[in-house]
């Protein structure tokens, strides 16, 4: 696993702490976490309406409140960096694929056996929709 990948999950897990406990981003953070898991992380809570928009729109007969909160964070993260290549200034950004395949590698790991491909699912439909950054023709 790379740096970076390590670095997405925290990021992940910072989001979905937060979700769960209501308490500031800033306090859920290891204390040594990187400056990539901060920004990618607040800039998910930052866009989040934008990206629970996609989420309810594309996870077919589930409300974004229903979906599990791990599941729920590893969208987000996966989604702002599909969005928003940029996140990260001086970062090289992760193609839009790759945000895929990192999010079911983490939704194979640490959820239910299900979760992947729903992970998947959404994620891809997002992808067709928006073209993820301007990277292609939204359909």
């Amino acid at each position: 696993m790379s740096r970076r990948t390590d670095q997405r999950r925290a990021a992940v897990f910072a989001v979905y702490q937060h979700d769960l406990t209501g308490r500031p981003l800033h306090e859920v953070f290891e204390r040594d976490a990187a400056m990539f898991t901060r920004s990618l992380a607040h800039a998910t809570t930052d866009h989040l309406d934008e990206v629970d928009a996609l989420i309810g729109k594309h996870a077919k007969g589930w409300s974004i409140d229903r979906i599990q909160p791990l599941e729920r964070s590893i969208m987000r993260v996966a989604i702002l960096e599909m969005l928003h290549p940029d996140v990260v200034p001086g970062d090289t950004p992760i193609p839009p694929e790759g945000a895929i395949s990192e999010a079911v590698d983490t939704a194979k790991e640490f959820c239910g056996a299900d979760a992947p491909k729903f992970v998947n699912g959404v994620l891809s439909a997002i992808l067709r929709e928006t073209g993820a950054g301007g990277r292609g023709d939204a359909a």
